[in-house]
């Protein structure tokens, strides 16, 4: 064969070759390309099913974070909110949210008496016998009828006719109308709906004030899920009650009290607070009578003859400007007068340089004070009768010296100095009150309003240990003169308040069996008797007085001193709390040597510089309140 032909062959061989290569090459690329096609074709499945989830779980997820940080939409239950109750409409005082109801009746909100006296005023008197409703200012009694059929009020010299009726009774509930208070008591109210409640302003929150930045709701809590409250918009004012981190305790100006981020809101300069009437119809406003200067204020006991009596009693008296002579006695329960003569009296007095504050008790015969003072006519009667009698005689002052009120004819007694301060003003004519020395013993006797009614209260700071008492002790401890200071001052102002201290003792004697009797004498018998049984005796320190004690005739026999120098320790005290001045019970009782401590009292002596330690030589302890109150 030749070399073409060879060569020809091998030429065709190798193209066959690279065609058999090349088909086989193909087929391997067919056969890849086809099991990449199945595999992609099975992960797509997968892969699609591995996009949903992560789709599903970021639209779970993000859910749940739209959720946690956007703003709630649950509204809170205002009736529960608000305790509503069929029948009554629920209160918001002074931004508070308050238990007691309102009801309406006529369409006009009216409060019970009780909550009348907790929350806005114990001025009202109330009289169901009389049925009727008396307030009392500084010139007048105002007077109103209580039922449906009575809608108007008097005042001292015209009838008053009203839309509705002021007070009236429902069962065994006396309700007032919240109209008629208002015209006593400074207020606005405004009723609102759905739910129904009354909001009435008396003096205010007092808080900061904020004004809103954007729109937005009040929330039951903080936090942007806690239940809507109120909605409030944008410039409008809120009171801020409270800051904490990111939220505040804030009120709105219905009364609504909830919770506000503190960013969406801004301070103003403003207090938050109610805006009130500038004055009630008829507002209670007192005036005061005063004496000049310090006041020295001697007790008279006089029972026949008062101008002889002055000339003896007074004999030996120095620096005393007031004498108060017992001229008056409320005999019997329809309030039957035993009056003692009392121009001449008064006449000796002026002529010894004294005003003269009659005095009218009720001591000296057994008398029921709640059936003197009960009923309009009999007080009536017995304050024109005190009047009458003053300006008769030419008297400065009247003392009221009632010493047996108790809890049922309390209000009466108060009722009465009320409308006997308006007579006594009238006339210039100074108006004093008696009382125990221990406020928290006889709160009934409500020294407050006798501060405010009555020109001076005067404590008888005495009779700490009374003369059937049990227990042998001082009569008038340092202790126990201090803490009726102190109790009293708690409601009346010091320029208002005499203390009365005593010009007696008693002589206790005790029994082997502890048998308690006393003798009660004055600072003469006192000092005979020391020197007669040669007593010994030492200061004590607690009570501030000289004290002793000795067997005689089997019985122990102690005494605690009233002297000059025990006095001297009570007058320090009393100028410590800068008092409108003393009292002394009684004239005949003392020695001529105490007036010169008097002296000293009056002519300020014992007056502290200013920024001294107010009190006196030994506190009056707390810890003695049992006791003490035990003892009367």
């Amino acid at each position: 064969m030749s070399s073409n032909k060879k060569e020809n062959v091998k030429s065709k061989d190798r193209e066959n070759i690279k065609k058999s290569s090349s088909k086989a090459k193909s087929a391997k690329k067919k056969k890849q390309s086809q099991a990449a096609k199945n595999t992609l074709s099975k992960a797509i499945p997968v892969f699609v099913a591995i996009i949903l989830i992560i789709v599903v779980i970021a639209a779970f997820y993000g859910q749940k974070i739209v959720e946690k940080y956007s703003y709630g939409t649950e509204r809170y239950d205002m009736n529960q909110y608000f305790n509503v109750e069929s029948g009554k409409l629920s209160v918001v005082l002074d931004y508070q949210r308050i238990e007691d109801k309102a009801v309406l009746i006529d369409a006009r909100p009216y409060i019970s008496q009780e909550f009348v006296e907790k929350y806005f005023t114990d001025h009202f008197y109330v009289n169901l016998d009389e049925s009727s409703v008396l307030y009392t200012t500084a010139d007048q009694t105002i007077k109103c009828m209580i039922g449906d059929d009575f809608p108007y009020y008097l005042t001292k010299d015209k009838q008053i006719d009203l839309e509705y009726a002021p007070v009236i009774k429902k069962g065994d509930t006396l309700y007032f109308a919240l109209d008629y208070v208002a015209i006593f008591v400074y207020m606005n109210y405004h009723i609102y709906s759905e739910p129904e409640y009354i909001k009435i302003d008396l003096e205010g929150l007092g808080c900061n004030c904020a004004v809103m930045t954007k729109d937005s709701a009040v929330r039951y809590q903080g936090g942007i899920k806690s239940p809507i409250l109120d909605d409030v918009i944008k410039g409008e004012r809120i009171g801020v009650i409270e800051e904490m981190e990111d939220w505040a305790k804030v009120v709105t100006s219905r009364g609504i009290t909830g919770y506000i981020q503190i960013k969406q809101f801004e301070y103003a300069e403003e207090m938050f607070a109610n805006i009130i009437q500038e004055r009630p119809m008829i507002p209670l406003e007192y005036t005061d009578i005063k004496h000049d200067g310090k006041i020295n204020m001697a007790f008279e006991q006089v029972f026949a003859d008062p101008a002889s009596n002055f000339g003896k009693d007074t004999e030996n008296v120095r620096s005393v400007n007031v004498i108060a002579p017992t001229l008056y006695r409320i005999k019997d329960n329809d309030g039957t007068v035993e009056a003692l003569p009392a121009t001449n009296y008064v006449k000796k007095a002026h002529e010894k340089g004294m005003d003269v504050w009659v005095v009218w008790t009720d001591v000296d015969y057994e008398v029921d004070m709640k059936q003197v003072l009960g009923t309009s006519t009999k007080r009536n009667a017995l304050i024109s009768r005190m009047i009458s009698e003053a300006k008769e005689c030419g008297c400065e002052g009247i003392n009221i010296d009632f010493e047996r009120i108790g809890q049922e004819s309390a209000r009466d007694f108060v009722q009465f100095l009320r409308e006997l301060s308006v007579e006594t003003h009238k006339e210039g004519i100074i108006l004093s009150v008696d009382n125990y020395a221990l406020a928290s013993v006889t709160k009934f006797y409500d020294r407050k309003e006798q501060g405010n009614v009555c020109d001076y209260v005067i404590i008888m700071g005495y009779d700490e240990h009374w003369a059937s008492s049990q227990e042998a002790g001082s009569v008038a401890s340092i202790n126990y003169v201090e803490r009726g200071i102190k109790e009293t001052l708690k409601e009346v102002s010091a320029d208002k308040v005499i203390n009365a201290v005593p010009f007696y003792t008693r002589i206790w004697r005790t029994t082997d069996d502890g048998k308690v009797s006393s003798e009660t004498i004055g600072m003469e018998l006192q000092n005979n008797w020391i020197e007669q049984t040669g007593i010994t005796l030492a200061w004590d320190n607690e009570s501030c007085q000289k004290y002793g004690e000795k067997m005689i005739g089997g019985k122990t026999c102690q005494i605690w001193v009233e002297d000059a120098e025990s006095l001297q320790v009570k007058l320090s005290v009393m100028d410590s709390y800068k008092l409108a001045g003393v009292a002394e019970w009684k004239l005949g009782f003392e020695t001529p040597d105490i007036w010169e401590v008097f002296e000293q009292y009056m002519a300020g002596a014992f007056e502290k510089e200013e920024g001294a330690e107010d009190g006196g030589d030994k506190d009056a302890g707390e810890a003695q309140d049992g006791e003490q109150e035990a003892q009367e």
